[in-house]
């Protein structure tokens, strides 16, 4: 089946032909570690991830490298703001981003660099650009001459007044034109630092990812993704960089990006009290329904990510793995990918259609009562290969329906004592107490416990 991607260069839907189909090779730009990661940060992670999982059942080998910025004016400020040391502050954040996004169900990338590990890289291609005169020193600084890349602005198409209006820094005095960018700027005593031909100093933000993705895919690769504020100026100035450094036709052949995320409504601020952070979310519903509500959007589309929308996705993982549960003693098999799904995803991963091909698999499970157990076994493997394209339904049911959220986990029933009322109220029944039976099932029912009954025994779930 033919992979067609919304290529953000040519602005359209066009059919992916990697440069080399036995490694197909990819580079997203990852997260600056100084605090913890904001489900806007959680967005392409989760998109990416079921790109790279959708890459891998197309081709043999696939290449997927995401970069960690651990060298950051906004991660100095951090330090000063805090008294914590710098690499303390990455280290710690790191870790805690790696939990995170582990918990959405996120595949570790093959290759994870950072950019502090890059400096010579990044030093020496500063010097090719230089060299070749697109680029020059002044007063410590080493800046990029955008007037010497003819096509700059392609991928953003901002014309000069946009592109210095958009600029993230104030024009200084030592830039020859207004559009010109850093590419290594002076540190100071408190600031990390590298020795240089220009002095000791640090990269610019966008020289890394250029250098990173050089070592690690090579001069030209096949996807370069992020989101949608990434295209300029950061995606625009890689673009200048590498291609001006390695020839016309070097770095990405297609790029990718996701759409704005919205929180409530509006745009996520701690004021407005809708800024959340992946970690305090994961205090109160479990990773795979953020990743869900996170894919029930298409991934070029804003996204308004809500609390509702989290519990609307809490409900539909619910009915998935209690079809899973009620069909336990079936054992599953090697499976295709239902095409409906394949279909979905191969279309620039339309996770929305391939979500409602989910739901029919589901349903086609749940209405199968009467068949044999070769047809009840295919259809449990198709909706599990589903679900593992798209990093859903990889838990065991039962684990599911005992999680509870981090805040109740020493106030709420623990899994025995649960079991032991259920126990208590089988053998109520049994003697015909109905009164005692509902009282225990009024008990668990106020610590959101919920009981089902069958020919087969009693199950529960928490809410």
């Amino acid at each position: 089946m033919k992979l067609h991607i919304h290529d953000t260069l040519t602005r359209s839907k066009t059919e992916f032909v990697p440069i080399d189909a036995s490694d197909v090779r990819m580079y997203v730009c990852g997260p600056t570690v100084y605090d913890h990661a904001h489900i806007g940060n959680a967005r392409p992670v989760v998109v990416f991830d079921v790109l790279s999982r959708l890459l891998r059942r197309l081709y043999s080998k696939v290449t997927y490298v995401r970069n960690i910025t651990d060298v950051d004016d906004k991660i100095n400020a951090r330090a000063q703001e805090s008294g914590e040391d710098i690499r303390e502050i990455t280290t710690r954040t790191t870790d805690i981003f790696h939990r995170d996004m582990a918990a959405l169900g996120a595949m570790t990338p093959d290759v994870e660099p950072r950019a502090t590990d890059h400096i010579v890289e990044m030093v020496r291609m500063i010097e090719d650009l230089i060299a070749k005169g697109n680029a020059y020193a002044e007063e410590g600084h080493a800046l990029f001459s955008v007037p010497s890349m003819p096509g700059y602005g392609q991928l953003s198409k901002l014309d000069k007044r946009d592109i210095i209006a958009g600029a993230r820094v104030d024009i200084a005095p030592y830039k020859r034109d207004p559009q010109d960018f850093v590419l290594w700027k002076p540190s100071n005593d408190r600031q990390p630092g590298w020795d240089s031909p220009w002095g000791r100093g640090r990269p610019g933000w966008h020289i890394e990812c250029s250098a990173m993705s050089l070592v690690h895919l090579g001069e030209s690769f096949d996807i370069h993704g992020g989101g949608l504020d990434l295209i300029f100026p950061h995606h625009e100035n890689e673009i200048a960089q590498s291609k001006c450094a390695h020839g016309a036709h070097s770095f990405a052949k297609y790029w990718m990006h996701n759409g704005y995320l919205m929180s409530e409504g509006e745009k996520m601020s701690k004021s407005l009290g809708n800024f959340y952070t992946v970690h305090d979310l994961l205090e109160e519903y479990p990773g795979e329904a953020i990743r869900l509500a996170l894919l029930k959007s298409h991934y070029r589309q804003p996204l308004d990510f809500t609390k509702d929308g989290l519990r609307e996705a809490k409900t539909d993982l619910d009915r998935f793995y209690g079809g899973l549960r009620r069909h336990t003693g079936i054992d599953i098999g090697p499976a295709d990918v239902p095409v409906e799904v394949l279909s979905a995803l191969c279309d620039d991963l339309n996770t929305p259609a391939a979500l409602s091909a989910l739901h029919k698999c589901l349903s086609d499970l749940n209405t199968a009562q009467g068949k044999d157990l070769k047809d009840l076994k295919d259809l449990k493997s198709r909706l599990l290969a589903a679900g593992q394209l798209l990093g859903l339904l990889t838990q065991d049911p039962e684990d599911w329906f005992k999680w509870q959220p981090a805040g109740r986990a020493d106030a709420g029933l623990s899994d025995a004592e649960i079991n032991t009322l259920i126990l208590a109220r089988t053998e109520a029944r049994s003697n015909r107490d109905f009164a005692a039976s509902d009282r225990i099932r009024d008990t668990l029912a106020a610590q959101d416990v919920v009981l089902e009954d069958s020919a087969s025994g009693t199950i529960w779930r928490r809410k």
